[in-house]
């Protein structure tokens, strides 16, 4: 592979003016794909799909007995609850009808309920609560926005002592917002890459291909989702891993080929040099991420794979950019890519020298701490790890979070409100009973559900025409993401054939959602499961080695429980409510883990491959293990703190986001990227492989002459191409 790669890369540098057009050419279809997708009717946003669960097949079969009203329109719910007072006081009530009264004028209103009228209250047993609901039509999006503006600020200027919240919400999600923590990322990973290189117009070359890439990945998306309804978080991911894995691979192949042309290479045969190892590494990193993000698909849920593909589909335009468009840019850069330091000093004959370089670095003194310390940093870095992971113990996840995403606002207060009072009256279970006994036993069915932990009220059975159907109405006492409501969930299946001649089922929004959680959840186990196999196979294969890739996979599983830790502590805890834009307060929602695991897979991998393959490299030159893993990790180290750093850096952008679920997103792949990078591979790994020593490199002898040799570092080119010459600072 390293071969073809510098034949690549020499041949795109050689006619890098047609690699320019025809990458410009590549954009420009996207965007007409776009543009002529979006003419027509617009494709939408996807609908999540879940695989039928035991609760949505019990719902199409309700659907069929009992049919559901058509949809009359949307409806909101003005909550009054004073500081003090009843709200039957003459004086509260009072008030509370001149608020109904201005509510009867809004735009859009077709009535609104009194609670206070005794034919059908609507008011808390203890009078501290009463519940007004305004009922709309159907409606346009422009009409929602303005409608829900408008009753929004009845809210807003009802009378303080009132306590009024404005339950519900007109309005759909719609994108995210777009901070400046985005930018702000952008410009530290911009400074990170001028101080890895000394040079401002290397590193503006760097962010230029990575940001050019993330514009084809985003458009080549977007013209999908111009034929096909895509999830808007498929968007995120796209945006947040092109922009991460762009400025890293070609922030690895740039770095070579800035030591090659300081070694004494000509350009050309520094770009191909550089983009056959280098790139030889970026291919196979970009190839594990690939692979983790389309492996989404074992989960079987529609939306996951989406996300997945779209990512990995900005992962792809990252590495072909690196290998094709970088070397066509690198060439027109030439000796530009060094600084006037460097050039000068090829100038009077001083070529630089790897080995003396790095032994005088500070990543190499840290890998010589490492080595002649590994208890202590491997004992420190791993109860660091175990500290992070704590939270982790009680981590709680939801599907969707009922009451709308912000613990803070009017909306969920009012929700939370009126489940305080009424229980879960706003998301009822619905129970489902079949049999030819249903007519009969319907009033025992309900005295037993009435019965179990957790029901507030049942009402009574409605019988379909037949008599072989039945479907009754449960209130559980808590909202629908309380542990009471699930484990009554639970318990109505326990007991689902306790009566004769009845079965029951339970369905309804609620128990869908618990359904999908516990699916996420198993989906999570099963992919866990899959990309550890993965991950085993591969480095077995790239560093012939029976250990070092399940020590890899362990600190991965390292990684990924910092990252869940870090992200509960934050987002369910709240623990940096001042710092992140986004709600903190809920469970975490379904999707996250599973999306933190396989991007950190990747990238964990990334930093696997650049790391150890360096040491394995130094350690197949005859040299003892302990000095391999110096001089492999202080060539390696720099290029992978400034990777991490810029990886970091961007995801910390994100994670400014007041959209949660790109926030979340952001933030626990923020902190298991700076977990897995510095902790994990520039400790636990060193100490690790000095503890084991020869032994980290067995493999028996059978599977070694079955294994195909990977030579990500291209020893191959050392027979394909000339020794190195030298050339003049200036030449380009």
């Amino acid at each position: 592979m390293s071969t073809f790669l510098s034949r690549v890369g020499r041949l795109s540098a050689r006619f890098r003016w047609a690699v320019v057009g025809a990458w410009i050419v590549v954009f420009a279809a996207f965007i007409g794909v776009l543009v002529v997708g979006s003419s027509g009717d617009p494709a939408g946003d996807a609908e999540v799909s879940i695989p039928e669960s035991q609760a949505s097949l019990a719902l199409e079969r309700l659907d069929v007995e009992f049919p559901a009203a058509p949809d009359t329109g949307a409806d909101l719910q003005l909550v009054f609850h004073p500081a003090a007072g009843d709200v039957t006081d003459p004086a509260v009530a009072q008030e509370i009808a001149g608020v109904i009264t201005q509510a009867q004028d809004l735009p859009g209103v077709q009535a609104v309920s009194d609670p206070l009228d005794p034919a059908s209250p609507y008011l808390a047993p203890d009078g501290t609560l009463a519940v007004a609901t305004l009922t709309y039509g159907e409606l346009t999006e422009d009409q929602q926005v303005e409608f829900y503006d408008a009753a929004l600020a009845l809210q807003e200027n009802a009378p303080p002592t009132l306590g009024t919240e404005l339950g519900g919400n007109l309005v759909p999600f719609g994108a995210p917002e777009q901070g400046a923590g985005e930018a702000v990322g952008v410009i530290v990973a911009f400074l990170v890459l001028a101080l890895t290189f000394g040079s401002l117009v290397t590193a503006g070359v760097n962010l230029l291909i990575a940001a050019f890439g993330v514009g084809v990945g985003l458009v080549g998306v977007l013209a999908y989702g111009s034929l096909t309804p895509i999830d808007g978080n498929s968007i995120v991911l796209t945006a947040m891993l092109g922009l991460a894995v762009g400025i890293d691979y070609s922030l690895f192949i740039l770095f070579r080929f800035r030591n090659e042309l300081r070694a004494g290479r000509t350009v050309d045969d520094a770009i191909a040099r550089a983009t056959g190892t280098a790139g030889t590494a970026v291919v196979f990193a970009g190839l594990t991420v690939i692979v983790a993000l389309a492996a989404f698909m074992v989960a079987g849920l529609s939306f996951i794979t989406q996300m997945g593909l779209a990512g990995a589909f900005g992962v792809l335009i990252a590495v072909l950019l690196a290998l094709t468009l970088l070397p066509a840019v690198m060439r027109f850069l030439g000796m530009r890519a060094l600084s006037k330091k460097h050039r000068k000093a090829i100038a009077r004959g001083e070529l630089w020298n790897e080995e003396q370089s790095q032994r005088r670095g500070i990543m190499s003194r840290w890998g010589g701490f490492v080595v002649e310390r590994p208890l202590i940093a491997l004992v420190g870095g791993v109860l660091v790890m175990i500290v992070m992971a704590v939270p982790l113990l009680s981590m709680k996840t939801a599907f969707s979070v009922p009451g709308g995403a912000d613990p803070t606002s009017t909306e969920r207060t009012a929700y939370d409100l009126i489940v305080d009072e009424f229980g879960g009256i706003q998301s009822p279970l619905i129970v489902l009973a079949e049999g030819d006994q249903v007519a009969t036993q319907a009033a025992t069915v309900q005295t037993q559900l009435t019965g179990l932990t957790g029901v507030q009220s049942v009402a009574p059975a409605e019988i379909s025409a037949d008599g072989d159907t039945a479907r009754l109405i449960v209130i559980p006492s808590g909202g629908p993401i309380d542990d009471s409501t699930e484990d009554l969930v639970h318990q109505i299946r326990d007991n689902a054939d306790s009566v004769s001649g009845v079965h029951l089922e339970v369905t309804g929004e609620t128990a869908i959602g618990i359904d999908q959680d516990a699916q996420l959840m198993s989906a999570l186990i099963k992919y866990v499961i899959v990309i550890v196999v993965i991950s085993i196979i591969l480095l077995i294969v790239l560093f012939r080695s029976l250990l070092i890739p399940v020590i890899a996979t362990l600190g991965f599983l390292l990684s990924v429980g910092a990252s869940f830790g870090a992200s509960v502590a934050v987002f369910q805890w709240g623990w940096l409510d001042p710092l992140i834009a986004a709600p903190q307060g809920d469970p975490m929602l379904s999707l996250l883990p599973l999306l933190l695991v396989g991007v950190l897979f990747g990238l964990a991998m990334d930093y696997q491959v650049f790391l150890v393959s360096r040491i394995q490299e130094m350690y197949r030159t005859g040299v003892d293990s302990r000095t391999a893993i110096r001089e492999g990790f202080g060539r390696s180290a720099p290029v992978l703190v400034a990777a991490a750093s810029i990886m970091v850096v961007v995801f910390a952008g994100f994670a400014t986001s007041s959209f949660a679920v790109g926030a979340s997103i952001a933030f626990g792949l923020m902190v298991g990227v700076a977990a897995d990078a510095f902790i994990v591979r520039m400790v636990l790994m060193p100490a690790l492989l000095s503890l084991l020593g020869r032994s980290a490199w067995w493999i028996p002898r059978w599977l070694d002459e079955i294994i195909p040799d990977v030579d990500v570092e291209g020893h191959s080119l050392d027979s394909h191409e000339p020794e190195p010459t030298r050339q003049p600072a200036m030449a380009s």
